[in-house]
């Protein structure tokens, strides 16, 4: 792995094949983004959308996240170590739910739970949960009013083993877009065309 002029240190090269082969819930549909170059020497960027049918309807689109991977050898003061993850999760949500006084520490919960979960080993965990009340007008009326939850944290990763950070992300990114929990060792089933 070269970024810029230089090969990528170990660590990271590790790093990059622990997110390789994980099975994700299929509604959840990743793609690899240009990373951020200034934050750190190394980095890696991974975008998803929560849809459970791509391609045929648009009013399918459940939500959607980054996960942003940074690494510096040397480590960086504010981090307290040489990995750092960077993820947002954000999606719509029924309007009755936006009023909830608790919805910021619902959403903050499904990130410390789904990392508790995963096995996720981290500290130095920082973020916001932000509730955004979008009212149309005008010509935009017919679409109504829009409550959306986003979700943007950082923690400082353990280990370059982040396989259970991806899965932690992936699963926040599916549970802000409202799909009910996979008990484990089930597989969800997509629906064919």
């Amino acid at each position: 792995m070269v970024n810029g002029d230089r090969v990528a240190p170990p660590d990271f090269e590790a790093a990059l094949l622990s997110l390789r082969g994980h099975r994700l819930r299929p509604e959840l549909h990743l793609e690899e983004i240009p990373a951020p170059s200034r934050l750190a020497p190394y980095a890696l960027a991974l975008t998803g959308e929560v849809n459970p049918d791509p391609g045929s309807d648009p009013d399918s689109f459940l939500g959607h996240g980054r996960f942003v991977v940074l690494h510096d050898p040397a480590g960086q003061d504010a981090w307290h170590g040489t990995f750092r993850v960077v993820a947002m999760a954000k999606a719509r949500l029924e309007d009755e739910l936006g009023a909830d006084p608790l919805l910021g520490e619902v959403g903050w919960s499904w990130l410390t739970d789904a990392l508790t979960d995963a096995g996720a080993g981290y500290h130095h965990l920082s973020g916001t949960v932000t509730r955004v009340l979008s009212e149309t007008f005008g010509g935009l009326e017919l679409r109504g009013g829009e409550v959306e939850i986003e979700v943007r944290a950082s923690w400082t990763a353990t280990t370059p083993d982040l396989g259970p950070h991806l899965r932690a992300w992936a699963t926040l990114t599916c549970t802000a877009a409202g799909l009910e929990p996979l008990p484990e060792n089930v597989t969800a089933l997509t629906r064919r065309h």
